[in-house]
């Protein structure tokens, strides 16, 4: 299956899917979003990735801030940083390098979304990118991630369920987790209040049920 350039939708959505469904539906449907001091430093820090231009080191070039695209999987995307790596003469490697500014999640979601940057690439390039690294500013440390076949199947699973959920323009209920104490739009969610009133729901189901 192929998206045309109407369809293309953020990368960044399948990061939000796969950390929460209701999440991404709240962002790419409700256009909701919540700048808290957590969200702008993450802000600040893909701004400052994307300001600096190109250079060089040694035998890597450096490019801040790579406009990305796939059809195949219908993205669209700016990379904070892509390193091209030599590998021989008139040949170099891409390897993309993501910008977080916490430390790494129980979850796939920045793996995926990562991966989703490097399947860009292979098909803007049509060249292999078998690694990349996510930079946590909270650890100040990089995390390799090898793209391997479960993430590649992982990540185009994501970007399906994106576009259907988005295409389909229904937020899923609120489901409360320990996930919600991580997500910055918990304001917007409010998934304790909406855990109260299936608590009562439930209750009265309940009640009325004859002995």
């Amino acid at each position: 299956m192929g998206y045309t350039e109407d369809d293309l939708i953020p990368l960044s959505a399948l990061q939000h899917l796969v950390f929460c469904e209701r999440q991404c539906a709240l962002i790419h449907i409700e256009q909701a979003w919540d700048e808290n001091r957590l969200t702008a430093e993450g802000r600040i820090m893909h701004e400052r990735a994307h300001e600096t231009g190109g250079e060089s080191r040694g035998k890597v070039r450096v490019e801040r801030g790579l406009p990305l695209r796939s059809l195949r999987l219908g993205l669209i995307a700016k990379a904070d940083v892509v390193e091209f790596h030599f590998v021989e003469e008139g040949k170099w490697r891409p390897f993309p390098v993501e910008y977080k500014r916490g430390k790494p999640k129980p979850d796939d979601c920045d793996k995926v979304q990562l991966c989703g940057q490097a399947m860009c690439l292979e098909e803007m390039l049509q060249v292999a990118v078998p690694a990349g690294a996510i930079y946590y500013g909270k650890t100040h440390h990089r995390l390799d991630v090898e793209f391997n076949e479960q993430l590649r199947k992982k990540t185009d699973d994501a970007a399906r369920r994106a576009h259907d959920l988005i295409r389909s323009g229904t937020t899923p209920e609120a489901l409360y987790d320990k996930r919600c104490e991580r997500c910055s739009l918990v304001n917007f969610c409010l998934p304790r209040a909406a855990k109260k009133r299936r608590s009562v729901q439930s209750y009265l189901i309940e009640a009325r049920r004859p002995e």
